[in-house]
């Protein structure tokens, strides 16, 4: 019984209260996601939802994508907890940002993103990438509307980490492990990191690549390709 107040609620009550509430915010989030796909679909734009672990390397990554992918204009959402250093970040290099601070949450859900993309304006057949707060947990269970999914890995991480956030990766269209260019410092198998993608989101591509350098680049923007027609000089929308 509950202790606090004497109303007699069982913990089992609250816990039953608890799953009811999040199956309504995540429903509510579902009908949100929905327009904000077909909002996108209209203007041939593709989303792409950038999530990961604080510092595994979205920004980076991002800042060379905008300086070397011209295929179609690019738009971000930048999401933090705090700040606009990222946001600053891009917009030196001309890139078209919006930024979205959510306090002490930890995930962005469509509501923000339907704001954002209202805020942006971005161009018809373009790419947006959406870059989510940094956390393998929640972002993994907010649909936002978006095309795709990457989740980046780095190889500063352990080789587990697809065991440890299995519903992270399991979202993922696309994984993406960072730093390569770090791998003869360090002991990290990319081997039995692939392995462990491989248990738990079976037959996704693993892309090693390194932001800084340019590693891998040349296939990363073929994948973006793929998603985008416009790209190839096909009409979207």
């Amino acid at each position: 019984m509950c202790g606090t107040c004497g109303c007699g609620e069982t913990l089992q009550d609250r816990r039953v209260r608890t799953v009811e509430l999040e199956q309504r915010v995540l429903a509510r989030n579902d009908e949100l996601a929905e327009r904000n796909r077909e909002w996108l679909r209209e203007r041939g734009i593709v989303a792409v939802n950038l999530m990961s672990s604080p510092g595994a390397g979205k920004t980076t990554l991002l800042e060379r994508t905008a300086r070397t992918f011209d295929d179609v204009p690019l738009g971000v959402v930048e999401g933090d907890q705090a700040m606009s250093l990222d946001t600053d970040r891009l917009r030196a290099l001309g890139s078209r940002v919006v930024q979205i601070n959510t306090g002490t949450g930890c995930h962005l859900d469509a509501a923000m993103l339907a704001e954002a993309l209202r805020s942006l304006d971005p161009v018809r057949n373009s790419v947006v990438f959406v870059e989510n707060v940094g956390n393998l947990v929640c972002p993994a269970l907010f649909d936002l509307g978006e095309n795709a999914r990457v989740v980046i890995a780095s190889v500063t991480e352990g080789e587990d980490k697809p065991l440890k956030y299995p519903h992270m990766f399991r979202a993922a269209d696309l994984v993406l492990l960072n730093k390569v260019d770090l791998l003869p410092h360090l002991g990290f198998d990319v081997d039995r990191f692939r392995g462990t993608v491989d248990r738990t989101r079976p037959g996704v591509e693993v892309l090693p690549v390194s932001a800084l350098s340019g590693t891998g680049f040349d296939r990363w923007h073929d994948w973006l390709r793929e998603r985008t027609p416009a790209a190839s000089g096909s009409p979207v929308g």
